[in-house]
């Protein structure tokens, strides 16, 4: 299968994550993970943080865990608190073809709910500051399962509450991560990179990747009838 062909069964529903995706959130991130490790004379690289991509708070932190003694992690993850909440509250751009695709959707009568492993009150004050928030039928957060992506719960919580069939269900996903819970959830991911390319490992997986929620669209919308 071609990983631009157009997605061949009519969706019952389109997931999609929000982080990356939807939100130019994780350059804004990574700017306030070096100020922050700077300010603390921490030797991090941009490296590390990519690899929290995708992934939940606790599982970010038990990585810093792994690197930094507990008082470091603590004095980290505060000065990047403080640096993220001024930059989100600021508001934080939307990827090209968010609206667009929205739109299309609400026109076909698809019903769109967010799966983001964010917690709950970050991710609510992302989706209404960017304007979001009305668009979207259902918000599954990572404070609402018990295991984040890459676990499929997340998004069979949200085909759950759309009460739709997962294996009819398309997922649009930014992260390796992402995509792995769409695939355990029996789903179809579109995966539209952000700051990490996926590599041979990911790309074996077989998924549609696409450069662009543009891009994207134009495989979603010939199935829509």
């Amino acid at each position: 299968m071609s990983l631009l062909q157009p997605v061949e069964f009519s969706p019952v529903a389109v997931l999609f994550d929000m982080d990356g995706l939807m939100i130019e959130s994780e350059r804004a991130l990574l700017e306030c993970w070096r100020e922050a490790s700077t300010e603390l004379q921490l030797e991090l690289d941009d490296a590390l943080w990519l690899s929290f991509v995708g992934h939940s708070d606790r599982v970010c932190r038990d990585l810093l865990r792994e690197r930094l003694p507990e008082a470091q992690v603590q004095a980290l993850l505060a000065g990047l608190q403080v640096r993220y909440d001024a930059r989100v509250e600021a508001g934080l751009p939307i990827k090209a073809g968010v609206f667009e695709l929205l739109a299309l959707l609400h026109e076909r009568g698809i019903p769109r709910a967010v799966g983001t492993s964010t917690r709950r009150p970050r991710a609510l004050q992302k989706l209404e500051l960017a304007g979001l928030l009305p668009h979207f039928d259902t918000i599954v957060t990572g404070s609402d399962v018990e295991h984040s992506k890459p676990a499929p719960d997340i998004y069979l919580l949200a085909a759950k509450q759309l009460g739709v069939a997962p294996e009819r269900c398309i997922v649009l996903e930014d992260s390796a991560a992402g995509v792995r819970a769409a695939l355990a959830a029996g789903m179809t991911p579109i995966q539209v990179p952000d700051l990490v390319a996926p590599d041979d490992e990911v790309r074996a997986l077989g998924h549609r990747i696409v450069d662009s929620l543009l891009h994207a669209r134009a495989l979603i919308e010939p199935a829509l009838g």
